[in-house]
């Protein structure tokens, strides 16, 4: 045992101690809390309250522990003068207060003991109380693990549901099952629940639990779940872990078979799927077959391995049927088959009947009748070669036919009741007729020994051949009920003058046109002399111009009605010569009705004027 001396202010510090920490008693009373709770590495603190009478001081105030042995040891012990901490295994944990409280820190699972405070009153004895220190750890949230297998529900022996572990608590937890909220408790046959508890080597608990239960089909929904229970405080708490679900296996009672399509109605070129569901666990081994006839046909090769599911691809007329499906438990063998029918709708025998059936001229008619074969209802419709619309029904009427309209045109057959489902039948409508050509390259201007082509194109039906008056390199081309002749040649002079016949002709009869040639060269004089002429009569107005403009100045040439003068009139002169120039020119008038004074005629006078030439 080793002490220490208290300072020289203790003994005040120590009866200002009794006055707060002391109530006026008639004899010496010690008060302690019955039971400390501390959490594993936390800090204890132990309060020891007393009361003595009026005019006594304590005398000394000793702490203890009780050992295993149930022997006390003490830990201090302290008087007015002085505080003595005995040399035991809390020696570095522990501390005293102001008020003389202990405190224990890093608290362990071994400080879970009783501790004692005792005090001595002088004459009124000696007093002392007890209180137990527990400590504890709050466990970690239960781990469950499901039964990694299948449960079958016919089992002999009850089967393991699951295992839930608890780990690092103290003191040791309860562990209790729940399935679908509601507690489990064991039952003879039904329910079996076995726990283990360890003590680690850090003297915290772990305990685990194992839950067995007979399973029935309906258990393949449930969720089972553990909680551990613990206290703390006087107070029970809780932690669950999370719900788990066991694989149940069960007998196969039902089929389901059905079809899958992208469309309400399956019709022609549609992908079907035929899926078989089975209400066992595990899936029981699917087949599927076609009934042909008074047999059935197995398809199963063509389904997906292990899936219950049957792809049928680009479905027709054939597919339509009765399919089943058939399953095998490989637990008891036992079969179980479910039918479904399918209906495939479809459009066949699309055909086009025209009338009349003979060939065809420009200006006759025909009418297309357009029929087909459907278990649902069908509606027609007609098109030219380009989409466009034409009529409703199964007939289309075309009058005075011409080589413009001879062409294809397509009949639409379409099942309302089946959106999707439509077919169409293209026919072409030839009209015969001699050929009439409607185009060619004439006039073609060109150059001697110049390399040309000359077009020539036609319409007619049959196809009709193209001869050309010329030799020369030929390409013909088909466009429709057109055809057009490309010869390439080189021009000479007997080209130049007798040109080219381009003849166009078939069984029903020939046309033909002429080409002309002109030379570029001949052209080009031709258009310089009318040029020089143009320029010659131009100059030749301009001078005449200058001439009047010239006499006008020098007064020669009067201008008004003064200046008037019959020439029928006897008195003139032979040698005198009239001129009327009539103008409807605004500006020639302002330009020819100025007098020498510069002053404009009256309107009324300028309707005819005179100009008198004279030498």
């Amino acid at each position: 045992m080793a002490g220490g001396r208290r300072p020289a202010g203790l003994a005040l510090g120590w009866g200002c101690c009794l006055l707060l920490c002391c109530a006026a008693a008639s004899k010496l009373e010690i008060s302690m809390p019955a039971v400390v709770e501390v959490e594993i590495g936390g800090t204890a603190r132990i309060e020891c309250n007393f009361s003595i009478p009026e005019n006594t001081s304590v005398t000394y105030l000793d702490w203890f522990y009780v050992d295993r042995s149930n022997r006390q040891v003490r830990l201090y012990h302290v008087t007015a003068d002085e505080v003595l901490q005995d040399d035991t295994d809390y020696k570095k944990r522990l501390s005293l207060g102001r008020d003389k409280a202990l405190s224990l820190s890093a608290v362990t699972v071994q400080d879970a003991r009783t501790f004692v405070c005792q005090v001595g009153a002088g004459s009124y004895g000696v007093g002392e109380s007890s209180t137990e220190l527990s400590v504890y750890k709050v466990p970690k949230t239960p781990e469950i693990e499901p039964n990694p297998g299948g449960i079958p529900v016919d089992s002999t022996e009850i089967p393991q549901i699951a295992r839930c572990v608890s780990k690092n608590s103290f003191p040791s937890p309860n562990i209790t099952w729940h399935k679908n909220g509601e507690q489990l408790h064991a039952q003879e046959d039904k329910v079996t629940i076995q726990s283990t508890v360890i003590r680690e080597s850090s003297g915290l608990y772990t305990v685990s639990s194992t839950l067995y239960a007979a399973v029935m089909r309906e258990d393949r929904h449930s969720r089972y779940h553990c909680t551990v229970h613990y206290w703390l405080q006087g107070q029970r708490h809780a932690l669950e872990s999370r719900g788990v679900k066991v694989n149940i296996f069960y007998p196969t009672e039902h089929l389901k078979l059905q079809v899958v399509s992208s469309s309400a109605l399956v019709k022609e070129g549609d992908n079907v799927t035929l899926v078989c569901e089975a209400d066992g666990n595990p899936q029981p081994v699917f087949s599927f077959f076609k009934k042909n006839r008074d047999e059935w046909q197995d398809l199963s090769s063509l389904a997906e391995p292990d899936s219950g599911v049957l792809n049928l691809h680009d479905v027709d007329k054939s597919s339509s049927g009765t399919y089943r499906c058939q399953s095998l438990d490989l637990d008891d063998m036992s079969q179980i088959e479910e039918d479904v029918d399918l209906v495939v709708n479809y459009i066949e025998g699309v055909h086009v009947k025209m009338e009349p059936s003979s060939t065809l001229r420009e200006g006759d008619s025909v009418t297309l009748s357009c029929n087909a074969s459907s278990p649902v209802d069908l509606k027609y419709q007609w098109r030219d070669d380009k989409g466009a619309h034409l009529v409703e029904g199964r007939k289309l009427f075309l009058s005075n036919l011409t080589f413009e309209n001879s062409n294809t045109f397509s009949c639409k057959v379409m099942a309302p009741t089946v959106p999707g489902l439509e077919q169409s039948k293209k026919v072409s409508v030839a009209v015969e007729g001699k050929p009439r050509i409607v185009a060619i390259s004439s006039p073609l201007y060109v150059r001697q020994d110049q390399l040309i082509n000359l077009t020539c194109k036609a319409i007619a039906f049959p196809r009709p051949t193209v001869q050309w008056s010329i030799n020369g390199t030929a390409h013909e081309y088909m466009d429709n009920q057109h055809i057009a002749s490309n010869l390439t040649v080189r021009v000479n002079h007997d080209l130049l003058r007798a040109g080219a016949m381009c003849r166009v002709s078939n069984k029903l009869g020939v046309s033909e046109k002429h080409i002309q040639l002109v030379d570029q060269k001949s052209t080009a004089e031709s258009q310089g002399v009318i040029i020089v002429a143009i320029i010659v009569a131009i100059l030749v107005v301009a001078v005449l111009g200058a001439v009047i403009y010239f006499l006008h100045k020098k007064g020669k040439i009067p201008c008004g009605r003064a200046g008037k003068q019959d020439i029928t009139k006897p008195e003139a002169r032979k040698d005198k010569i009239v001129v009327e120039v009539k103008s409807d020119k605004l500006s020639e008038e302002a330009g020819l009705l100025q007098g020498a004074n510069g002053e404009k005629r009256a309107a009324a006078d300028q309707s005819e004027k005179y100009i008198d030439l004279r030498n």
